[in-house]
């Protein structure tokens, strides 16, 4: 299924049932967005949805009619440019100016571990 824009007629004339039609469409799985205007009483629902499903459950809180659904086309990615890879060198040793050398042996308890 793909993403479709579909904006329903809604009469909504209180703050309970805008709010209830607001629940009722956001509990739906695949809904990206809501969007609302209060004045024409438009509801625009993007996602991957059933919008019979929706306009049926919304008709048991207020009259609601189906106006327009548009297939929305996901954004075209831009091809990214090809970036010239970094030199990688070879993992090389650092020279220390005083030697490690172990003067200690390499068990410290008393028993003479590695200087056996």
């Amino acid at each position: 299924m793909t993403a479709q824009k579909s904006v329903l007629q809604l009469s909504v004339h209180e703050e309970g049932i805008r709010k209830k039609a607001w629940v009722t469409v956001s509990k739906f799985s695949g809904v990206t967005s809501i969007e609302m205007d209060d004045k024409t009483g438009k509801m625009t629902v993007v996602g991957e949805i059933d919008v019979s499903r929706i306009v049926k459950k919304l008709r048991k809180i207020c009259s609601a009619e189906l106006v327009t659904v548009e297939v929305v086309k996901p954004p075209e990615k831009k091809p990214e440019a090809k970036k010239p890879e970094d030199f990688v060198g070879y993992p090389f040793s650092i020279n220390y100016p005083y030697p490690y050398h172990s003067y200690y042996p390499y068990c410290y308890c008393n028993c003479g571990g590695a200087t056996k």
